[in-house]
C-alpha cells in the first residue's frame, strides 16, 4: 500500500500550461482524505508559486525543494536543508562572472540572481517571483543550492567542467523549452537523499513511497522508493528506471498515476 506520493513538479505536475488541473487537485485532495502524505519533490525553491503549490497539496506535511537541498515542514518552518561548503559556492560565483553564465543562488527562503539576461527574466516569472538582479554575495543566510541556466547546446561543456563536491543535475521545463537548469548541490544531496529523510520524518517504509517524475533529477528518487512512475513525457532513462510509465503531463498523465494509487486502496 502507498501511504506516501512524491512529486515532480515541471512535466508532472505542471505542463505547458502552467498550471495544475482541477481534477489533479480533487484527486489528491481524495487520497489525502484517505490518510495518504502528498508531497512536492522539486528541482524548484520552496517560495513563490511552488510553495503555493506544496500548501494547496498538503500544508501540515513535509516537501521537497532545491533538488533535494531543503526538506522543510511547512506548518514548523523546520528544514533540515544541506548546502555546499562557502569556498565551492564563492568558486562558482568567480566561474560565472568569468563565463558570463547565468548564476543563481538559492538559501530556503530567497534567491539572488545578477545577471539581466532574459532568460533569467523568464525563469523568475516562471517562479512567480519579481525580477530583481543584485550581487550574488547579497543573500541573506546559507546557501543550499546554486542553479546554472543554460542553452540546451552547453549541456556537455558545463556538465564536464570540474565541479569538485558538488552534484550536478540538470532538468527542464515545458514552461522554457530553450533552457536547461543544471541544478548544483553538495555531494550526496539529491532528490533521492531527500525522499528518504521525508519518509523518515513521516515514519513511513520507503517500499511504501511512490514517486512521479520525468527529468534526469527525479532518478535518484525513483531509485530509491517502492513504486516509480514516469510521465509519459518523461526522458529514456527515467522510464526505464520505472515500474510504471503514465501519459504525458498535458494529456492526464498524473491523474492516472494518483488513480493508480487509489484503485490500490479500494481493493
Amino acid at each position: 500500500m502507498i501511504r506516501l506520493i512524491c512529486l515532480d513538479v515541471d512535466g508532472t505536475l505542471v505542463g505547458s500550461s502552467g498550471v495544475v488541473s482541477d481534477e489533479v487537485w480533487r484527486a489528491a485532495d481524495a487520497l489525502r482524505a484517505r490518510g495518504v502524505r502528498l508531497a512536492i519533490c522539486s528541482g524548484r525553491p520552496g517560495f513563490g508559486v511552488t510553495r503555493e503549490f506544496a500548501n494547496r497539496l498538503d500544508a501540515e506535511g513535509w516537501h521537497v525543494f532545491q533538488n533535494g537541498a531543503s526538506v522543510v515542514h511547512l506548518p514548523s518552518g523546520r528544514s533540515l536543508s544541506k548546502g555546499p561548503r562557502p569556498e565551492l559556492v564563492k568558486a562558482l560565483v568567480e566561474r560565472a562572472r568569468s563565463t558570463r553564465r547565468i548564476l543563481e543562488l538559492y538559501g530556503d527562503s530567497e534567491y539572488a540572481v545578477e545577471s539581466s539576461d532574459d532568460r533569467a527574466r523568464r525563469h523568475a516569472a516562471l517562479l512567480g517571483l519579481p525580477f530583481e538582479p543584485r550581487p550574488l554575495e547579497s543573500l541573506r543566510g546559507a546557501v543550499v543550492r546554486a542553479q546554472w541556466l543554460i542553452a540546451p547546446e552547453e549541456e556537455q561543456a558545463v556538465i564536464g567542467e570540474p565541479h569538485p563536491g558538488l552534484e550536478l543535475a540538470p532538468s527542464t521545463s515545458p514552461l522554457m523549452p530553450d533552457t536547461l537548469f543544471v541544478n548544483v548541490t553538495a555531494t550526496g544531496v539529491n532528490k533521492g537523499s531527500a525522499v528518504r529523510a521525508l519518509a523518515a520524518e513521516h515514519e513511513i517504509a520507503l517500499d511504501q513511497v511512490m514517486f512521479v517524475g520525468d527529468g534526469q533529477n527525479d532518478l535518484d528518487a525513483l531509485r530509491t522508493v517502492g513504486f516509480a512512475v514516469a510521465m509519459g513525457n518523461a526522458e529514456p532513462a527515467v522510464r526505464r528506471a520505472a515500474d510504471r510509465v503514465v501519459g504525458h503531463v498535458d494529456e492526464g498523465g498524473l491523474l492516472e498515476a494518483l488513480e493508480l494509487v487509489r484503485s490500490r486502496l479500494e481493493r
